[in-house]
């Protein structure tokens, strides 16, 4: 190769004759919330380790950043728990910019990654794009007398519960203008698949693969035994009429944004143009994540035949 030719890859620097590619540096946006506990630490632990691994643009929970900004990113690395990740991913939905979670919360079900783990994987990281996952999320309207009074974006879930005086809620399920059910009991789950392990899970939904495109709808206490929940084409329109609500019945989009509903308001769903990309990591999968962080599928606790058999004989029983 010609000495200061240039190639592809980066600038060809001359250094005795021979070329030298120069590869750029990812750029990086930090998201972390300084007052939680531990975040502070974590942080300067990776922006010491990155110091010389990549640019970092810029911290956007402390100091907020433009839209144009975030484009600029290679990935966005986030410090804290789950909640700090959906505000993240909200931020970020329409930039196609890959999160990287990093857990400093309690249990980090979004957050893939521990310091440790970043820090060790880093250039696998940010050179595999296998490793990136493409997310549905979930666009949320209300609508009040034909009038767009709310509009934001969910990551995990959209949910109505029915708040003060905690009487129940009737609500009037609609899927693509054909009528699905009206349910009757304390309120409805929204899901996406990322969503699927939360508020759903909890409810008794299912679990579904994190990118499948689908919606789960279930039913928070319904006031029937044979009200399930579904799984509906997540390219499907759901809408949702309150005709009974309490005081204080809430439509709430990932625990974090709140709307007070009214009779007859329109709450429609449907999946958002934007996407969540995250970056797994490559030591687990979703199905270890279950496992290891919520104990699913666990087998039972058989007791040991030699140990049982011991103590029946101690108590005088025979075998």
């Amino acid at each position: 190769m010609v000495s200061g030719q240039k190639t592809g890859n980066g600038d060809c620097r001359s250094r005795i004759g021979i070329c030298q590619v120069v590869m750029k540096k990812p750029k990086l946006i930090v998201f972390g919330e300084l007052s939680r506990p531990h975040v502070r630490e974590a942080m300067e632990r990776f922006l010491a380790f990155a110091d010389a691994q990549a640019e970092i643009i810029g911290n956007c929970l402390e100091t907020g950043c433009e839209a144009n900004d975030l484009r600029q990113a290679d990935f966005a690395v986030v410090f804290g728990g789950d909640g700090t990740i959906l505000r993240a991913a909200r931020e970020l939905c329409q930039t196609s910019v890959p999160v990287i979670g990093v857990n400093v919360g309690k249990l980090g079900f979004l957050a893939e990654f521990s310091i440790e783990e970043l820090t060790e994987q880093f250039d696998r990281i940010v050179k595999g794009q296998t490793l990136i996952e493409k997310r549905m999320i979930l666009h949320c309207d209300v609508l009040r007398q034909g009038r767009e009074i709310f509009t934001y974006t969910a990551v995990n879930d959209v949910v109505i519960t029915a708040g003060p005086p905690f009487n129940m809620l009737e609500l009037k399920l609609t899927v693509q203008n054909q009528k699905l059910a009206v349910c009757i009991g304390d309120g409805v789950i929204v899901s996406t698949p990322t969503g699927s392990t939360a508020y759903n899970l909890s409810a008794g939904g299912p679990i579904l693969s994190a990118n499948l495109s689908a919606i789960v709808l279930t039913p928070i206490c319904p006031h029937s035994l044979s009200f399930r929940p579904i799984v509906l084409n997540a390219d499907q329109q759901l809408r949702i009429e309150p005709l009974r609500v309490n005081e204080e019945t809430t439509l709430l989009l990932d625990g974090q944004m709140r709307q007070r509903l009214l009779v007859n308001d329109v709450v429609a769903i449907r999946k958002h143009a934007g996407q969540f990309l995250v970056v797994n990591n490559p030591l687990r999968t979703q199905w270890d994540t279950l496992a290891t962080k919520l104990n699913w599928a666990q087998k039972p606790r058989y007791a040991d035949r030699q140990s049982h058999s011991q103590s029946f004989t101690q108590q005088g029983g025979q075998l």
